[in-house]
C-alpha cells in the first residue's frame, strides 16, 4: 500500500483556514507557538528555546517521508496561527494526525476544522481508511477534537517527548472508514 501513495503536498482550504506547506520564512510566526510553554506542554516536541531551533525544524520538513505537514493560515487576516500534519505509520498501516495552535487561537474550533480537512485530504488522495490519534490525559480538549472528527476512544497508552524530558499517560482514539 505504501508504494502506491504519493506525498506531494497541496494547498487546501477550510471555511476559515488555508493549509499550505511551511517554509523557513515562517520561522518567526511558528516560534510564536513552538516557543510558548503553554502550547508545547503536551506536544511531543520540547518547547523551542530560540528561533534557530524553529528554523532547524522547518528545514527538516523537506526530508520527511510518509507525512504531510501544513501551516494553518487564518483567512480573515492572513496570519499563520498553527501547524499540523498527518502521516502514514507503515508499521501499523494507519494514519496518525496532530496539530498545534497559538495559545490565543485555542477554543475557536480551528483544530477540529483543520484535522477534519487533513483526514479528508488523505482519504481522497491516498485512499486512507484507518486513523489514530492520541492526547495527554491532562489535555482533554484534544480528545474532544478527536471525537468531533469521528474517532472513538480505544484505550490508554503513554508517549514521551522527543528529548525525553517528559512522559504522559495518553488516551488513544481510532476511526475506520468504509
Amino acid at each position: 500500500m505504501g508504494d502506491a501513495m504519493t506525498f506531494e503536498i497541496s494547498i487546501i482550504e477550510t471555511d476559515r483556514l488555508i493549509l499550505r506547506p511551511l517554509t523557513v520564512d515562517d520561522a518567526g510566526a511558528v516560534f510564536e507557538w513552538a516557543g510558548d510553554e503553554r502550547v508545547a506542554k503536551y506536544m511531543i516536541y520540547p518547547c523551542h528555546k530560540n528561533i534557530e531551533v524553529t528554523r532547524e525544524w522547518l528545514n527538516s520538513l523537506e526530508s520527511l517521508e510518509n507525512e504531510y505537514i501544513w501551516g494553518f493560515i487564518r483567512k480573515s487576516d492572513g496570519k499563520l496561527i498553527g501547524s499540523g500534519g498527518i502521516r502514514f505509520r507503515t508499521d501499523e498501516n494507519v494514519w496518525s494526525f496532530g496539530y498545534n495552535f497559538r495559545y490565543d487561537c485555542w477554543g475557536h474550533g480551528y483544530a477540529t476544522e483543520s484535522a477534519k480537512r487533513m483526514i479528508d485530504y488523505v482519504y481522497n488522495k491516498n485512499n486512507a481508511r484507518e486513523f489514530i490519534s492520541e492526547h495527554a490525559v491532562d489535555n482533554p480538549a484534544s480528545g474532544r477534537v478527536m471525537e468531533k472528527c469521528g474517532l472513538v476512544f480505544e484505550g490508554y497508552s503513554e508517549y514521551t517527548k522527543f528529548d525525553g524530558s517528559a512522559s504522559f499517560k495518553c488516551k488513544v482514539y481510532r476511526m475506520k472508514l468504509g
